[in-house]
């Protein structure tokens, strides 16, 4: 599997991953073709995901711009397409009162005002784009693993409601249980209003938005060089090139080591895996007592998350390899089924039927950045969106319109992922190292009781 920490190049035109949500497509997916010959163009987008698609039908459509949007495979192959479906009011890894407590409360409101935006923009989005992407009924459980997160728990449920106008509700091992028969959880937060759907047919759904305001997506058309000319960047492609003054990288966990000085050294690809099962049997289904088909995430630093999907599977997820090419060995399947079934004893007899990996970037300050190259740098017209940290589904559709808007000169909100840089990583070159030791360090706390 492509590994973005190693290799210079994602390849090209690659085949859509055997996942569940490839399976479930029933039409012919679109086909773009790759950029053949020289030409230019007002702005450039490169990557074909969730927040190049956004930024792509923004300027065109509201910016009148001529956008030519570079992906190395095809639009969602990515992580936009890998994921998990969760719609969430957040992103990063700090939630409402990590943020307070990091930046001030004032701060905190103003983040998850943004982060409100983003959920409803994509709900307006499915709407507007009329995307089948089966939505399901809304309902989330941060669970937690330990007791000791309950403490934890009361507080951040008592800041959401009392500073943010939430409606979250705290529940109890007991009260849980009446709910979800989690054999592992010992009570949870409740979410009403975030909710399960298809990842890759939004983003197939924002990629047919985008061609529609007359955005040029080039399939299998990965950049190969960068060239600057005269105040213009030239991107060479295997067959083609583009010139234009403005370009925004939106590749995010798959952007190719060495690509840009810009992005260089700031992100950590890290690979999250997903199994999904056979159909449960209706008696399967009552006994692990999952009422409603909400999303569920755990408290773990190796967290694990899952949902129940509408055709009866289970969908379950977590950290696999650390290596692009361990990604796909079995033992990290048997080790999500392993743990699934930890979770609900009664599925023991469950085998799965898919199995995926994907990329998602991991800032060093746990937050994702918009960054904008000043005018007296060198990549002057140089701008980027990246580092979600495994939490970007929702985010990213407002991430685009706003890394439209800071390319387009328009003012966009003060908040702390909109005004630095990625931060580099100390040792940059070592950071598997890091990773490996973080995940020992993850399964002990885990375990710890």
């Amino acid at each position: 599997m492509y590994d973005p920490l190693l290799d210079k190049h994602p390849g090209a035109g690659q085949p859509y991953p055997s996942s569940y949500w490839f399976a479930e497509q029933t039409k012919p997916l679109p086909q773009h073709a790759a950029l053949s010959g020289d030409i230019s163009a007002d702005v450039v987008v490169i990557g074909a995901g969730y927040t190049g698609l956004s930024a792509a039908r923004e300027l065109a459509e509201r910016f009148s711009q001529q956008v030519v949007l570079l992906e190395a495979h095809q639009p969602g192959w990515g992580c936009s397409g890998r994921n998990a479906g969760f719609v969430l009011k957040g992103t990063g890894r700090l939630g409402p009162l990590q943020l307070a407590r990091r930046f001030g409360v004032q701060q905190a409101q103003a983040c998850y005002a943004e982060y409100q935006h983003a959920f409803e923009l994509v709900q307006a989005l499915q709407q507007r784009g009329r995307i089948a992407c089966q939505p399901q009924a809304p309902g989330y459980y941060k669970l937690a693993h330990h007791s000791r997160f309950l403490a934890g728990f009361r507080q951040q449920v008592e800041f959401a409601n009392q500073q943010l106008g939430e409606s979250l509700q705290l529940l109890s091992q007991a009260e849980l249980q009446q709910r979800l028969a989690d054999h592992q959880a010992q009570g949870a937060i409740f979410d009403p209003n975030c909710y399960g759907l298809n990842p890759l047919q939004l983003a197939l759904g924002y990629a047919a938005m985008a061609t529609n305001v007359g955005v040029t997506v080039y399939g299998a058309s990965p950049v190969t060089n960068w060239r600057s000319e005269q105040g213009y960047h030239r991107l060479i492609t295997q067959q083609g090139s583009v010139r234009a003054k403005k370009v925004l990288i939106a590749s995010n966990g798959y952007t190719p080591k060495n690509f840009h000085p810009l992005l260089q050294g700031r992100l950590l690809p890290v690979l999250s895996s997903v199994i999904v099962t056979r159909p449960l049997t209706p008696n399967e289904l009552a006994a692990c007592g999952i009422h409603g088909q909400p999303i569920v995430m755990d408290t773990r630093a190796l967290k694990y998350y899952y949902r129940l999907l509408p055709d009866g599977r289970l969908l379950f997820g977590g950290r696999g390899a650390i290596r692009g090419r361990d990604a796909d060995k079995p033992r990290y399947g048997a080790q999500l089924l392993a743990a699934l079934k930890q979770s609900f004893p009664m599925l023991s007899q469950i085998t799965l039927d898919y199995q995926w990996s994907g990329w998602v970037a991991v800032s060093l300050d746990d937050l994702p950045h918009l960054y904008q190259a000043p005018m007296d740098s060198p990549y002057v017209g140089v701008s980027y969106a990246a580092g979600y940290c495994g939490s970007g589904l929702s985010f990213s559709a407002l991430a685009g319109q706003r890394l439209a808007e800071l390319a387009m000169g328009q003012a966009i909100p003060s908040l702390p992922c909109y005004q630095q840089p990625l931060r580099t990583f100390p040792l940059a070159r070592w950071r598997r190292v890091g990773q490996w030791l973080y995940y020992q360090w993850g399964r002990w706390q885990d375990q710890r009781r």
